[in-house]
């Protein structure tokens, strides 16, 4: 059940980019992958299904992303209820991911944050991430074709959903997650 609505999600989100949407192929410039796992069936409190993918990239792309490459990060909600939430990141491009919650301050806006020389923003005070394939929690990065989750438990507040990969904040893998 989970994995028909995550391909829903997905297929919802990703038809707003523009042309009709698949899972693999391609779709108005993004080449997808093909999902290799799954998050489990039976998750804690709600859940945010996040797609995360890089425009105009193949597999032959490797290495640091260069500043001006596009890619996307979309969550299929932009409002959650306070309390537990699972946040389930999948990862239909062909650069590895990840998400990471950083908080967001009353007039801070969404994107505002300063890269530094390593193309990475500040993660003080992050919450969590979703960064390992075909698991929960931190690691190494999501994969091509693969699904990441984090479980947390979240105050009332204003949060942001990043990839923090080196320039992939700043090429647009940002997105705000209200939680009242």
């Amino acid at each position: 059940m989970k994995t028909v609505a995550l391909a829903a999600v997905a297929g919802l989100v990703l038809a707003g980019c523009g042309g009709g949407s698949t899972m693999m192929g391609t779709t108005s410039g993004y080449h997808y992958s093909t999902q290799t796992c799954t998050a489990p069936a039976s998750l804690p409190g709600r859940t945010v299904s996040v797609v995360l993918a890089d425009m105009g990239m193949s597999r032959m792309m490797g290495g640091t992303a260069p500043l001006g490459s596009r890619m996307l990060l979309r969550a299929s909600t932009a409002r959650v209820a306070a309390g537990p939430v699972t946040i389930v990141a999948t990862n239909l491009g062909w650069r590895t991911h990840e998400l990471v919650v950083l908080p967001l301050g009353a007039g801070d806006p969404v994107g505002a944050r300063q890269p530094a020389a390593s193309g990475k923003v500040d993660e003080a005070g992050s919450l969590g991430e979703a960064s390992t394939s075909c698991r929960s929690g931190a690691g190494d990065g999501i994969a091509a074709g693969s699904v990441g989750w984090t479980t947390l438990t979240l105050a009332p507040g204003r949060y942001e959903l990043v990839c923090n990969l080196p320039n992939h904040y700043a090429d647009g893998m940002r997105a705000e997650l209200l939680v009242s």
